[in-house]
């Protein structure tokens, strides 16, 4: 399919949500759509982002609009990491490999999940200009946590991650009617009691040793972000797993601010959970974040047209941030202010994963 068509074909975002649904069997679909257990967790994500209503400015010079960033000395298209998801390789064939191409090409960040095909070298090789981070669950001793720092240090990672929220793992419900069971899920079965024992004098090893920015994925409150910031971290990232781990916590978005005020910029923090549009980018960079991560339309755009749809995902996306700053009378990032939001009551009375896109009914789910 060539660009023209992919252009034609998702001329905006919800586009992608209709595409994945066709292509995707039941399992990998509900893997990627659904939470934990009641799916409040993953419902906050949403509700805590429309809750935030702008404040625009007017007869402003907005000629001049620039959506980039920067992050770890690397200039960003877009300031988004598209998250790791663990099993991209049932979303699309290419798995991993595709995503990164994707994020080299448009120019934003790729975080490879450990357990997603074809594994951390073939990735790199496949992507070797990429903005490329590596996420991992630890599945093994000292020993083998620092083999995997090593190799993604030897295939140029730019920063090393831990997904710190997944101890014990969640009861996923929609999986569990179907009896799907996610290759991730396989892989990471084995070795589960060494996640379940990690904890902050084994980040101090690994900090005192490894000279690459580490990250920690999965903090929800003030009181954990101060602690990684003591240890070295350089990234704190805001996450709930995407509604995924724990049920009834707090939406991503709510918990930023807080976050965001324990790192004291000492850390660079990022945050994923419902992120779905330009707006939604926007509003966490008014709160504080440094980037987003973008899991669930990362798979929507994966699963509907591949490397392509990825690509064309994140074009959309630059177009509504655009807009977006514009409209609030502002050029770039650095214009944004506190005062440019304001707290209101949510129009999505029941927000789920794609209420962002309300000319999709719900009869995705």
């Amino acid at each position: 399919m060539s660009t023209e068509d992919i252009d034609e074909r998702f001329s905006c975002l919800q586009k992608f949500v209709g595409a994945a649904r066709q292509n995707l069997e039941d399992g990998p679909w509900d893997y990627l759509f659904g939470g934990a257990e009641t799916e409040t967790t993953q419902k906050r994500n949403r509700m805590a982002i429309d809750r935030y209503a702008f404040r625009p400015r007017v007869m402003r010079d907005v000629t001049g609009l620039d959506a980039s960033t920067e992050l770890l000395g690397r200039k960003l298209r877009l300031p988004v990491i598209l998250a790791p998801i663990g099993s991209l390789q049932q979303l699309y064939s290419e798995g991993g490999a595709g995503v990164s191409q994707a994020a080299g090409e448009f120019g934003c960040v790729h975080m490879l999940s450990s357990v997603c095909d074809p594994g951390l070298e073939a990735v790199a090789k496949a992507a070797p200009d990429a903005a490329r981070m590596f996420q991992l669950y630890v599945r093994g001793n000292a020993a083998w946590i620092d083999d995997h720092i090593r190799r993604a240090v030897d295939n140029g990672y730019m920063a090393f991650s831990f997904t710190i929220d997944l101890d014990h793992y969640s009861r996923r419900e929609r999986d569990i009617s179907r009896g799907f069971k996610s290759k991730s899920r396989s892989t990471q079965a084995v070795g589960e009691e060494f996640q379940a024992m990690f904890n902050w004098d084994d980040f101090k090893r690994i900090r005192d040793k490894w000279d690459i920015p580490l990250a920690l994925k999965g903090i929800a409150t003030a009181e954990d972000t101060a602690i990684a910031v003591e240890h070295g971290c350089d990234i704190v990232y805001v996450s709930n797993h995407g509604g995924r781990q724990l049920d009834h916590g707090r939406g991503g978005m709510d918990v930023l601010a807080e976050c965001v005020a324990a790192a004291d910029g000492k850390a660079k923090v990022v945050l994923d959970g419902g992120i779905m549009r330009g707006t939604d980018i926007v509003k966490a960079k008014i709160l504080g974040a440094d980037a987003v991560g973008i899991g669930r339309l990362q798979g929507f755009a994966y699963a509907a047209a591949g490397r392509p749809g990825v690509v064309r995902m994140l074009e959309l996306l630059e177009i509504e941030v655009r807009t977006c700053l514009a409209l609030l009378g502002v050029i770039n990032y650095a214009g944004l202010e506190a005062a440019h939001l304001y707290r209101e009551d949510s129009v999505v009375k029941m927000p789920h994963p794609i209420s962002a896109f309300p000319l999709l009914d719900e009869g995705y789910n």
